[in-house]
């Protein structure tokens, strides 16, 4: 049972003013947040029976020292913020920002933080050279910096030392719990602070039928939280939560909309925005309190695991001072080889430090393979209207990042199989390897619709309490599966139906429902983003796959199917030239 009490109050002031040319706006904000959080629980093993449910845990005949559990815990966050806007002839434009914010999450020494913002604009529509031009709407120019704090990455009570409970022993022939220290106190834990420069132009022409808007920030992010290891003694605990880190962020941001098309019966616009981003790890070593503190040089953030993987090295993506966040480090192959002369394929892996034998190891035969985040985006919007019809659709794109198809790496390798299923391309490589290399390391660019929606605006002047009516109709256009590597499996016929469908999921990331039905089972992606399950179970496979195949709305689906026969397999097989793109499983009940 868990319970959540979270009480919110401010209090605001605000003072306007206008004299002559000069505008003035003066605001004042204090507000208090109390956060409250306490729940307990409680464990029970072999019963006897499971009629009772969870409403009679005695009637379980174990259990132990432990399965009572329950919290508490709370924080509280007070600020004060000030704001003074000044204009004058709405052509110079200034704004001061003062706030200061006090957590009870943060050490004893550094309870409160400081952070001011100030910002400048200048309207140049408004001067007396633009001011006559018909062709320009708008155009302003702006610049700003300012200093934001964060305390969301400190848990409550994060800067005292703590103890809990660590088992029991018996002390004159009763038990007694013990406890032991799991917190080193920091008192001077505090704000993360980042500070950031802006500078924009917005300007829009031919009465704002054009607009666009241009952004360049930079950012430095300084008392970076990271819980480092520390010696013992002279600590009471062997990590410690501090402030010694930083980080960097650069970027671009274009955005620009067009009407090139507007009558009364017809319009068409067009938006589009593109971003472009760069991050870099500066920093994770310092002192406190006169302890060289540092982070290790390597930092592992995702790896390889899950159903059919069984491996060593199999870190894939790091944390590294001096690169981006999210890096992969990968020993590099430059493909397949057949050592054996029998025609077994292994990943063969490039020695890349210069030493007489292969090694996988942090520091050895690995390199910087490229990263996880993209460092372009790009969007847009397109939208045109006929009288009472329009159509609009919608894009998005990254570019410049890598992706890791650990899916292929485990499901390519034939040394699992049968005790796991392979995907359809695994005999004809026949790969018995399971080395995390650069071999399945692909490029993760994309530019997607996402969307295609029609609307028809009803004409409402005939219907009595109606003022508007509105028909749409909207088909997504994105895919479950990458057209490019479907999740496609050969089973040996001893795993059921739950067994690969939990496998289906690991691999897929993605969260779905199964059902165990006799006959064909169709999996959907819809729009809404959840699954439809629909099954038959009379008519032969064919029949029942093309009826599925026949509803437009449905471009790919995940067939399964219980019989092991070749005949069944080779019905559904001969869909994959149809209209829909078919995903193939064979699973036996």
């Amino acid at each position: 049972d868990n319970k959540s009490n979270i009480l919110l109050g401010n209090f605001t002031a605000n003072y306007k003013k206008s004299f002559g040319k000069h505008y003035m706006d003066v605001l004042g904000l204090a507000e208090i947040q109390d956060y409250q959080y306490s729940g307990f629980g409680s464990n029970a093993r072999y019963f006897a029976t499971n009629f009772f449910g969870f409403n009679n845990l005695m009637a379980g005949a174990d259990i132990k020292h432990g399965d009572a559990t329950s919290y508490a815990n709370g924080n509280k966050l007070v600020s004060f913020m000030g704001r003074f806007n000044y204009s004058y002839a709405d052509k110079y434009i200034a704004t001061i920002n003062m706030r200061g914010d006090g957590s009870s999450k943060l050490g004893a020494n550094n309870k409160w933080g400081f952070f001011p913002s100030a910002s400048l604009a200048w309207v140049l529509k408004e001067e007396d050279f633009l001011k006559d031009v018909s062709a320009v709407s708008n155009l302003k120019v702006r610049v700003g910096y300012g200093l934001t704090g964060n305390q969301d990455a400190i848990s409550a009570y994060n800067s005292l030392m703590l103890m809990s409970p660590t088992g029991t022993t018996t002390v004159n022939g009763k038990p007694v719990v013990t406890y032991g220290i799991n917190r080193n106190d920091n008192p001077d834990l505090r704000w993360e602070v980042k500070k950031m420069f802006d500078a924009g132009i917005d300007a829009s022409f031919f009465d704002n039928r054009l607009s666009a808007t241009f952004d360049y920030y930079y950012s430095k992010t300084t008392d970076l939280l990271y819980n480092y290891s520390v010696p013992v003694p002279p600590f009471a605990y062997g990590s410690m939560l501090a402030n010694l880190g930083s980080m960097m962020n650069e970027g671009v941001e274009f955005s620009v909309t067009a009407i090139p098309l507007k009558k009364k019966d017809m319009e068409l616009t067009v938006s589009a925005n593109f971003s472009w981003q760069r991050n870099e790890l500066l920093s994770l070593d310092g002192t406190y309190n006169g302890q060289p503190l540092s982070a290790e040089k390597y930092m592992s953030l995702a790896s390889m695991n899950g159903a059919g993987f069984i491996g060593g090295n199999n870190k894939v993506v790091y944390q590294m001072v001096g690169q981006p966040v999210g890096v992969f480090y990968l020993p590099k192959s430059d493909g397949l080889v057949d050592k054996e002369g029998n025609g077994v394929y292994t990943y063969h892996v490039v020695n890349l430090d210069g030493n007489k034998k292969i090694e996988l190891e942090d520091g050895k035969d690995r390199y910087i393979a490229g990263q996880a985040m993209p460092k372009f985006y790009l969007g847009g919007n397109i939208s045109f209207r006929y009288k009472q019809f329009d159509i609009q659709t919608q894009f998005t794109g990254a570019f410049g990042h890598k992706i890791y198809n650990g899916t292929s790496l485990t499901y390519m390798n034939m040394s699992q199989f049968p005790t796991y299923n392979v995907m359809t391309g695994a005999p004809e490589k026949n790969i018995h390897d399971q080395t995390v290399t650069d071999y399945w390391l692909e490029r993760g660019d994309y530019v997607h619709f996402d969307y295609v929606t029609l609307g028809w605006n009803l004409n409402t002047k005939n219907l009595k309490n109606v003022n508007a009516l509105r028909l749409t109709f909207s088909d997504c256009l994105w895919e479950l599966f990458d057209p490019s590597n479907p999740a496609s499996f050969y089973s040996d016929g001893n795993g059921d139906l739950a067994e690969l469908a939990d496998e289906f999921v690991a691999i897929n990331n993605e969260v779905v429902d199964y059902t165990h039905e006799l006959g064909l089972t169709v999996w959907t992606h819809n729009c809404r983003g959840n699954y439809e399950i629909r099954s038959a179970s009379e008519g032969t496979y064919e029949d029942i796959a093309k009826k599925f195949l026949a509803e437009q709305h449905y471009d790919r689906f995940f067939l399964e199917w219980d019989s092991d026969t070749a005949g069944d397999i080779k019905a559904l097989e001969d869909l994959k030239d149809s209209k829909a793109e078919v995903v193939f499983g064979l699973l036996s009940s």
